[in-house]
This record gives structure tokens, sequence and C-alpha cells, in this order.
């Protein structure tokens, strides 16, 4: 081990070292005065964030090619690092809401984003496979953060369960693609494929278990069981983390080894990515149509968006608009982590305690009682209907297209009209707080309301001046 090697994963080590020592610093702080743990787990995002963003996204390798940091990594590891911020300060007055002010949230959600960091430089499955299991374990904790409420060490036990059973799909994968290729490092796979070395019979088994574990990080159809049993169960801070951040790592693994090991077996899996992506895509909006809780209504909708994001992963096939379509779904995962959190940070605003305010029926007369705040909601649910000027409709223009230029025309088109359905459930929560009488009640300190203007604003600043953000994700591609 070498210092280049300690190098390239700078930001995952400074935030790990960072997480270790506030768990210590934090036993020493008050209860009343857990703000400074929730300051100092936002300063060692802080400092991950610089870090990813000083290593410019050149192309450097370490521990023997094991991990990578590129342009890729470096989009990423931005986007994740924000979405931790996001997360604490959606935490923050909600746990103090709900008697649950405990500094251990911060360090695990700390723990949690490192994995995620370390997904997106994984450049060996082994490795990959140690990062989903550094992402997922403290989340599996932090589900049951709200103890002893029952739904929640329920949503806990099932999301444990289940990641464990796809954990097992994954490692199988693994030792499958192992066998046909005598190697685990993705740059291996792809050399040993293209020498004639591999067995592509055994390698197709071992993707499409790799598939399965990938699948079930980013609530894909039929890997979506647990989603929304997790997302009404979890404390509403966790959800809107996890909803963003799980989805942005398991993106992330799963376009860096589709684009760098198995393009040779693109033939293979396109058919299946394709299914999983219609299905994703007509199960989650239909299911979400039926939902009245906002926390499972919304659990749906990240299905439905994963959906979104497999079009585009599908389009990967035709290598004439391959790079176009990995940058495509990177700006996608920001435009929807985008609009993610602020919709969450108004349900946190909404919720009251114990479990309360969660129906989509209690925010009748929001639109009266706290008009910035549902102005705020009814930006977020546009961009989420994919309605301009917002993000969510230039994220979804961009996926459409590769599409349609990869020749999926039938998937583009099942694409759209699912996103029109999605309008249904999306404008329901906006009629219902401002055409029906209510007395929707909303909790929030500054900083919750912070979070709220701020990707708000994003929202619609991002959906009129897109291309440096697009071209951002452009050049991400050109370094992977």
């Amino acid at each position: 081990m070498t210092f280049s090697d300690l190098s390239t994963l700078l930001p995952e080590i400074a935030l790990v070292i960072w997480a270790s020592v506030l768990l210590l610093v934090d036993l020493f702080i008050p209860k009343v005065r857990k703000g400074w743990t929730a300051f100092l787990a936002a300063l060692g995002l802080a400092l991950a964030f610089g870090l990813a963003v000083a290593q410019g996204g050149g192309v450097g390798a370490g521990f023997h090619g094991m991990v990578v940091s590129d342009g890729f990594a470096t989009f990423l590891e931005a986007l994740l690092a924000l979405s931790g911020a996001l997360g604490i300060l959606l935490a923050y007055d909600y746990l103090k809401r709900q008697q649950m002010v405990r500094g251990e949230y911060y360090t695990l959600l700390l723990f949690s984003v490192a994995g995620m960091m370390l997904m997106a430089k994984a450049a060996d499955l082994m490795v990959m496979f140690l990062a989903l299991e550094l992402l997922s374990i403290p989340l599996y904790v932090l589900t049951a953060f709200a103890r002893p409420r029952e739904i929640g060490e329920e949503a806990a036990l099932k999301y444990f369960l289940l990641g464990a059973f796809a954990a097992a799909f994954f490692v199988y994968g693994i030792a499958l693609t192992y066998g046909a290729t005598q190697t685990t490092r993705i740059a291996g796979i792809a050399a040993a494929v293209d020498t004639g070395r591999a067995n592509l019979t055994l390698l197709a088994f071992g993707a499409g278990l790799l598939l399965v574990g990938l699948g079930f990080k980013v609530a894909a159809v039929p890997f979506h069981m647990w989603t929304p049993d997790v997302y009404q169960g979890a404390p509403s801070p966790m959800t809107g983390f996890m909803a963003a951040g799980a989805k942005v790592a398991g993106f992330a693994a799963l376009l860096r080894v589709l684009v760098l090991a198995f393009p040779v077996l693109g033939g293979r899996l396109t058919p299946i990515v394709w299914v999983l992506a219609l299905l994703t895509m007509v199960v989650g909006n239909l299911a979400a149509l039926a939902q009245k809780n906002i926390k499972r209504m919304l659990a749906y909708s990240s299905i439905a968006h994963a959906g979104y994001m497999l079009v585009a992963v599908v389009a990967f096939a035709n290598a004439k608009v391959a790079p176009m379509a990995v940058a495509a779904v990177l700006f996608y995962l920001g435009a929807y982590a985008l609009t993610s959190f602020g919709a969450w940070a108004v349900v946190v605003a909404v919720e009251h305690a114990e479990g309360q305010g969660l129906e989509i029926a209690d925010y009748a007369g929001l639109g009266r009682k706290h008009p910035w705040l549902a102005l705020a909601m009814t930006v977020f649910m546009l961009s989420f209907g994919g309605f301009p000027p917002t993000v969510g409709f230039v994220g979804k223009f961009y996926l459409f297209r590769v599409a349609l230029d990869a020749g999926f025309v039938g998937l583009a088109i099942v694409g759209v009209l699912a996103s029109v359905v999605s309008v249904y459930y999306y404008m329901r929560v906006v009629t219902t707080m401002y055409m029906k009488e209510g007395e929707a009640e909303a909790h929030g300190d500054a900083w919750l309301n912070l979070g709220v203007a701020l990707t708000a604003l994003a929202t619609i600043f991002f959906g009129i001046v897109t291309a440096p953000a697009f071209q951002w994700a452009v050049q991400a591609v050109l370094h992977l």
C-alpha cells in the first residue's frame, strides 16, 4: 500500500475517520447540544466534498486497480456528499420533535455515505460488495432508529432480511463471474472477454445474479417489495436520504459494471433490462395511484423513477448513443435527488408526533395556512411529473431521447405514458393542498425551511439553466 493508493480513496478515508472520531466526541456532547454533532457531521461531508472535487476528475487507480478515481466517481461523490448534507438538514429538527435526539444518527449517516462513495469508485466486484455492505448496514439501523415503534422495527427487519438475501445473490454472481474469467476486477473481466478466455455462458449467469443484487438496491421490479414498507416505517429524514443516496449508489455500481465489465453481453442482457425497465415503470406508477399515505406514494414513485433511468441503461446497448445514455442517467440521478429531498423536506415539516400527518388528506389547507411550503411542494410534484420548467422535465427529456436515438421507440413510448399516469397522483397532492378544506399544520426550524427553499429554487434553476450540469455529466462519462 502506497501513498498513491491512499490518495485514490482520500475522500472516503477522511469521511470514515471523521465519523469514527465524531462517534467518540458525541459521548461528551450533552443531549441538549446535539446540534454540534449535526454541525460536525456536515463539516465532515463538506471536507469529503472538497477532497472529491479537488481530485479534479483525473483518472487514477489504486490498490492494484481495485478502486479507481475518475470523472464518473467525482461526479457521484459530489452528489452523494450533498445528499448527506441535505439528509442532515432534514433530520435535525425532526429528531428533536420526535424525541429521538441521539448523535449516532449522524455518524451512521456518514458511514453510509462513505459506503456509497466507495461504491462509485469500486473497480473490483469484491470491493463493490464491501461498499454495498458498508452503505447498507447503517441504513438497516437507521430504519429502526425510532425505537420502540413497532412499524419501524418491522420495516428494519424486512429491509435487513431482504437485503441479506439480495447480497447473497450478488456474492453468488461474483463467484460465477470469477469462475468464468478467473478475476473479479472489472478491467480484468473485460480483458478476459476480449481475449476469448471467458466462458460467456457462465459469465451471463453471473451478470444476471449481479443484476439481481443491484436491482434490489435501486428498487427495480420485481426486487422492490421492501420499498413501500421500509419507506413508511423508517423515520422520514432517513427515508429521504435513502431514497436519493441508495439509488445513486446502486446506479453507480450498475453503470460501472455494465459499461466496463459486460459490454460484450449487451445482446444477452438488453432484453432482461428492457423487461425490468418496463415492469418498474408500469408497476411503480400503477401502485402509486392507489396510495393514500404520502410516504408509500413516494416509495412507489421512486420505483417508477428507477424504471425511467433503466430506460437509458437499455439504450446503452447501442454503441452510438452509449456515452449519452450514461450521461443522461447521471443527470437524472442529480435531478431526482434534488427533487426527492425537497419533497421529503415538506413531508418532514408536515409530519406530527407519533407518525401523524402522513396521509395525503392531511395536506388539505396547506396552501392557505403555509403558502410558501405548499408552493415548494407544488414545484417538487411538477418536477416529479416532468413539467417544464423544472429539472425533472429536462431529465426525462434526456432519458427518453437517448432511448429513441437507440431505436427503443416502444420503451420510450411506455415511459412517456407512464409519466402521464404519474401526473394524476402527483397532482392529487397539489389539489389537496389548494382545493380542499383543512387545517394542515407544518413544523420546522430555520434549517429545514432553508432546505426546502434551496431545493425548490434549484429545481427551477437547473430546469432553465441546464447546460453546465449536463456538460459535467458528459465530461464524467468521457473520463469513465
